[in-house]
């Protein structure tokens, strides 16, 4: 056999013919005791039977395991240390695979790194295997493999790092767990994730689907700030417990596994792999939301806390972590939102909404600049003669994505921002030119007012009446054509600076209008004391003046109408009744005294140029 022939593997030698025989003869003798054979160290001129007896010794003495490979991948040599490993003598290792003792054929990868280290085309090979010992127990190795110089061979070298493995774990449990609750954290939780997400993970028959419960404790901060961190501490342990009890008794997952993560603060998640649907997770968050609610004793201490809970549940195909983790903060908000206290299911809806909003709020500001928005104009009818008496302006927005948008879409967001300050000075600059021009193309007719909408805060973060007299200066309209209209709950609480403002407009001329009259406050004996000359009847008494298509005219909206028409008089004021869609509510209104009408039955908002043709002639007639 080819390993009795080279149980050690002469080296290259060079010099006298004496000193080439006397190590050939060392090494034919070792070739008798394959068991004690030792592998050539680097090439030399010549080795004596001396330096060979001392490169055995060291062989078989040394602490790391070696063995001796040849190109077939047989053991031909194996040191004490090997067989100790292996549990074994070294004589038995000798012929035997090295590749089976070592476990490298487990991976294609590394068998064909370790075919090409025996045929010479890679110089080394390292990897790491978990080896059994024939007593029983497991241990962790670093496996090289690398060539013998001068020869043919490898040597095979096997270190135990079962320790190290250990310390490494060690190491890794304590950088991936939670201190204080002693759950998996962020970190854990988001590999773990990202495995879930991987396709690979539901190719044996799983359900595809994911779930995600995202829970904060309601009040928390309460707590630590009350009782102190300690106690904190402790609540957040025993909650950590109630979690992983409802994790392990709803029995879901692939292997009937989960995991339960403290993410940071006092917000946890449960990951559901395999998730059969929306209502496995449903009864996961209330399960959970039952457990948190339930009394905590904490060292003497007896609190209640409640919870909210994001549910997000998908297919895991085209989910990201990111993309799932969005949703359920999403998620968790609405549920905070909505009450606390609640879980609450993703709505794809509700989001889409929220999208936009969010791409609203981001783009509005610059949009005045690039000039998306526009201006259309509804006509305020005398309920008289049907002559157009003025215009309301409203804002459109123009955009580039969504379309056309009207008023309710981001006038709210623009108040919350800042944004309608800068958005009103541009509707107000844009209004009062166009009205300017429609009575200078128009001098043989009655000029029209232009009404303006106006939010309380453009009274509060601006020089409103500064604005105003500008404007009216720059663009030569006479002050008794402008008319700003503010909502009842806004004028009615008017005080200090408010209230300045709105008495300086008028004592400038300017009208001012009280929008949705009937819905707020509806003070009116503080209505006598502010600058007030118009009231704009809502549009929810004037629907109750209908009778067409069998309805009946309902008699409690006329009193009320009407008894408001007659206080506005008396105080001075003109009142215009809003969504006037039927010829009969224009007759009963008009019954009433009321003064102006707005509504579809004259015209929807259009066009500057359609209310130039309007002026002079009777809408609606």
């Amino acid at each position: 056999m080819h390993g009795h022939s080279r149980a050690l593997r002469e080296p290259t030698v060079s010099g006298t013919s004496e000193e080439t025989g006397s190590a050939a003869d060392s090494i034919r003798s070792a070739t008798t005791e394959r068991h004690q054979s030792v592998p050539v160290m680097p090439s030399a001129p010549t080795r004596t039977e001396s330096e060979l007896r001392d490169y055995r010794a060291a062989f078989n003495a040394a602490h790391l395991a070696m063995a001796v490979v040849d190109r077939s991948g047989h053991v031909v040599a194996a040191n004490a240390a090997l067989a100790g490993l292996l549990g074994t003598e070294p004589h038995a290792l000798v012929e035997q695979r090295a590749a089976d003792l070592v476990d490298l054929g487990a991976e294609a990868r590394t068998w064909q790194a370790y075919q090409e280290v025996l045929r010479g085309r890679q110089a080394r090979l390292r990897c790491t295997r978990r080896l059994k010992h024939p007593d029983g127990h497991s241990l962790w190795t670093e496996v090289t493999l690398g060539p013998v110089p001068g020869t043919r061979d490898v040597l095979l070298s096997v270190a135990d790092i079962s320790d190290r493995r250990d310390l490494q774990a060690r190491l890794r449990h304590l950088q991936m767990h939670d201190p204080v609750t002693r759950l998996p954290n962020r970190a854990l939780f988001f590999e773990r994730l990202s495995a879930a997400l991987e396709a690979s993970s539901y190719e044996q028959g799983g359900t595809g689907r994911i779930g995600l419960c995202y829970l904060d404790l309601d009040g928390f901060k309460a707590v630590n700030d009350t009782l102190g961190h300690r106690v904190g501490d402790r609540l957040l342990t025993a909650v950590a417990a109630r979690l992983t009890q409802c994790a392990d008794q709803s029995g879901y997952g692939r292997t009937g596994g989960h995991l339960v993560a403290r993410l940071g603060g006092d917000e946890f998640a449960l990951l559901v792999e395999d998730s059969t649907g929306t209502e496995q997770l449903a009864d996961l968050a209330r399960s959970v939301l039952t457990a948190v609610q339930e009394p905590f004793d904490l060292a003497g201490q007896r609190l209640s806390v409640s919870a909210s809970i994001g549910v997000v549940e998908r297919a895991a195909e085209g989910t990201s972590a990111t993309g799932l983790m969005q949703a359920a903060d999403t998620t968790l908000y609405w549920a905070k939102a909505d009450g606390k206290a609640r879980w609450t299911l993703f709505d794809p809806e509700r989001n889409a909404h929220r999208m936009t909003r969010q791409a609203l709020t981001s783009t509005l500001r610059p949009a005045v600049e690039r000039g998306e928005f526009a201006l259309e104009y509804q006509p305020l009818v005398d309920l008289e003669s049907g002559a157009v008496r003025g215009v309301e302006a409203l804002v459109r927005w123009n955009h580039p994505q969504f379309g056309t948008l009207t008023p309710n879409r981001f006038i709210g967001i623009a108040e919350e921002d800042g944004s309608i300050v800068q958005l009103g000075r541009w509707v107000l600059r844009t209004a009062c030119r166009q009205a300017r021009r429609w009575q200078i193309e128009r001098p043989s007719d009655s000029p029209v007012f232009v009404s303006v909408n106006v939010a309380v805060r453009q009274v509060w973060d601006s020089d409103l009446v500064g604005d105003v007299a500008e404007i009216l200066a720059e663009t030569g309209l006479a002050p008794q054509l402008l008319q700003l209209e503010l909502t009842e709950s806004a004028v009615m609480g008017s005080a200090g600076r408010p209230l300045q403002a709105l008495q300086a407009l008028s004592d400038m001329g300017v009208r001012i209008a009280i929008d949705d009259f009937g819905t707020g406050y509806s003070n009116l004996a503080y209505l006598s004391r502010l600058p007030v000359s118009v009231l704009k009847l809502d549009g929810s008494f004037v629907r109750g003046f209908r009778y067409e298509e069998g309805t009946h005219p309902n008699p409690a909206d006329e009193t009320i109408v009407e008894a408001l028409v007659q206080l506005a008089h008396r105080l001075g004021l003109t009142v215009t009744a809003e969504c006037v869609e039927t010829a009969g509510q224009a007759a009963r209104l008009r019954r009433v005294g009321c003064d102006t009408g707005q509504g579809w039955l004259y015209s929807r908002a259009v066009a500057p140029e359609l209310i130039a043709e309007m002026i002079g002639t009777r809408p609606g007639a």
